[in-house]
């Protein structure tokens, strides 16, 4: 670990891994001394001109993970991702010292069941959040919803989640109490459509079968497109569901960074 002149850490890339001509996730070093909770996000970027070109990434590894991994959309023309889509293990990543987010289990009151709906690279936190124990200590189910355009964009949902069910830590409780539901919107698969219309529907309750969305003992985060997120808000809270916060935890929560 060292920081620069910027005050920022300057952290070594590990492992880069090409899912689609748009996807792509990465791992750097941990700074000692970076504490995260799960779900949380932070700044980093690479140097342009001498100076930081910094984004938000939710950071994709459990808080007890000793390295970070990060999951990416590659953006035509982006500032940053532009750059950052040709990155290779032994490249240097800059990253600001500080993390910050709400989703995060001490944003929610107590509840049953966690949904957590993520579209395209929204999924990103979720992952953190599937392999942290406390997940598991706080909720007796896990949901965890992801939809992209077309079935090669899911299969990083697929492998994150067949990782946290092979996890030494959580596998076990992973295995039993963790459930998967992954949806296309322009190529068929299994499930096609919106998250939002296969909620509404009843399709997502009855191939999961369970019952639907209770504000009594559900608790729901969200991450994605602003079209999602203005939706399934505009779905829960005439149910009677409350947007939480860091300072007021509530029964559902939703993430604002996003990259580019």
């Amino acid at each position: 670990m060292t920081v620069n002149s910027a005050g920022l850490f300057a952290e070594r890339v590990t492992d880069v891994q090409h899912y689609t001509d748009r996807l792509f996730r990465f791992r750097i070093t941990r700074p000692q001394a970076l504490r995260f909770r799960s779900g949380e996000f932070v700044m980093l970027g690479l140097p342009q001109d001498g100076k930081p070109l910094l984004r938000a990434y939710s950071i994709a590894s459990p808080a007890w993970d000793e390295s970070l991994e990060f999951f990416s959309i590659k953006v035509p023309g982006g500032p940053l991702t532009e750059k950052l889509q040709n990155i290779k293990p032994g490249d240097e990543i800059w990253l600001k010292p500080k993390t910050t987010g709400t989703l995060v289990n001490d944003a929610l009151l107590p509840g049953q069941r966690l949904f957590m709906l993520s579209t395209g690279t929204g999924i990103a936190p979720f992952v953190s959040i599937i392999r942290d124990p406390e997940s598991y200590e706080k909720f007796q189910t896990l949901y965890l919803t992801h939809t992209c355009r077309t079935v090669d964009e899911l299969k990083y949902g697929f492998d994150s989640v067949a990782a946290a069910k092979d996890d030494p830590l959580v596998g076990e409780e992973a295995t039993q109490r963790l459930f998967h539901f992954a949806s296309t919107t322009r190529e068929p698969s299994a499930h096609q459509g919106r998250i939002t219309s296969l909620i509404q529907s009843g399709e997502f309750f009855r191939t999961l079968n369970i019952e639907e969305l209770n504000p009594e003992h559900d608790r729901i985060m969200m991450c994605g497109s602003m079209h999602m997120i203005q939706d399934v808000k505009a779905m829960l809270e005439p149910k009677g569901f409350v947007e939480g916060s860091n300072s007021n935890p509530g029964s559902f929560v939703v993430e604002r960074a996003f990259v580019g």
